[in-house]
């Protein structure tokens, strides 16, 4: 979908633009007072992410003070922000904040990226942000960080080899950005955990889709905090200009990464039914693609 497609559904649906959110999900609220997901629009990335994490009784709703927490933007690609490959730094150097504002002893930042690592980091400004905040940023770079394990439900993944940070962490936050994927058309949260494993290109040879959906029965983060501040809408997963790039400012922030991706899919103007993964994984119960089942909470600021 080009950008000009994309403005337009997003006007004619009320999933972007002046009307926000709404048709996106139902605006309610569980009994306890604590949503299933919340959606935050019309901010910047900190300010968002503040807003979203009240909603849910604040960061230490999710993290125990003493514990070991990983964090896992998505850094694959030497772009700078402006090019909405990665995940937004100051979206990241705020969850690290935040971490350590709930106690958390360590927090370690990482991906296994696409292009070379030192220049995905410094250039995505997400090593520079992530080190401010107090994190420690590792390499993904060598197989002598991951070890094989087992994925007792996968369909045709039955392991694979995992970074180490993501072994020896008692808390997991996953940070994709919404942007389009030439094989698997949009890269989400289920996906962004391909950067944890070393072999991607077995994935892609075996049955990429699949392989999602397999991992994420193994691998079920804390939380995830969805980066929809610029969204891809082309030429993605790397981007070839800043035309490809929408300014969507929005953020989404839950636990249940297949409700988030249907979301997310549904932000960036496509058809949930249409990402195969999603459905995958929903039949392997990693989550739901039933939003009017979840209590969701819309915040516009």
């Amino acid at each position: 979908m080009d950008r000009r497609s994309f403005i337009k559904l997003g006007v004619s649906s009320g999933i972007i633009a002046t009307s926000g959110m709404r048709g996106l999900m139902a605006d309610t609220i569980s009994p306890s007072g604590i949503p299933d997901m919340v959606a935050v629009r019309n901010g910047e990335p900190a300010q968002m992410l503040d807003a979203a994490l009240k909603a849910f009784g604040g960061m230490k709703s999710f993290i125990k003070p003493g514990q070991r927490v990983c964090v896992k933007p998505n850094i694959g690609w030497d772009k700078s922000p402006e090019m909405a490959a990665n995940t937004n730094p100051e979206l990241v150097r705020r969850t690290v904040e935040h971490c350590f504002e709930a106690g958390a002893r360590e927090v370690v930042v990482f991906d296994h990226t696409c292009h070379r690592w030192q220049a995905c980091y410094s250039n995505s400004g997400i090593e520079k942000a992530a080190k401010e905040a107090g994190a420690k940023v590792v390499s993904g770079d060598s197989e002598l960080y991951y070890q094989e394990v087992e994925i007792p439900n996968g369909v045709v993944l039955k392991k694979d080899k995992v970074h180490q940070a993501i072994l020896e962490a008692d808390v997991v936050i996953n940070m994709p950005i919404i942007k389009h994927h030439g094989a698997a058309r949009i890269t989400l949260s289920l996906k962004n955990l391909m950067g944890i494993n070393w072999d991607r290109g077995h994935w892609h040879h075996t049955n990429l889709n699949q392989c999602i959906a397999d991992f994420s029965t193994r691998f079920k983060p804390t939380l995830n905090i969805v980066d929809g501040y610029r969204v891809l809408m082309q030429n993605g997963p790397i981007g070839n200009s800043l035309e490809d790039v929408h300014l969507v400012k929005s953020l989404l922030v839950g636990t249940d990464m297949v409700a988030l991706d249907t979301a997310a899919t549904r932000i960036f103007g496509g058809n949930p039914a249409d990402i195969s993964y999603l459905s995958l994984a929903q039949d392997l119960g990693v989550g739901t693609m039933d939003l009017a089942s979840l209590n969701v909470q819309r915040i516009a600021l």
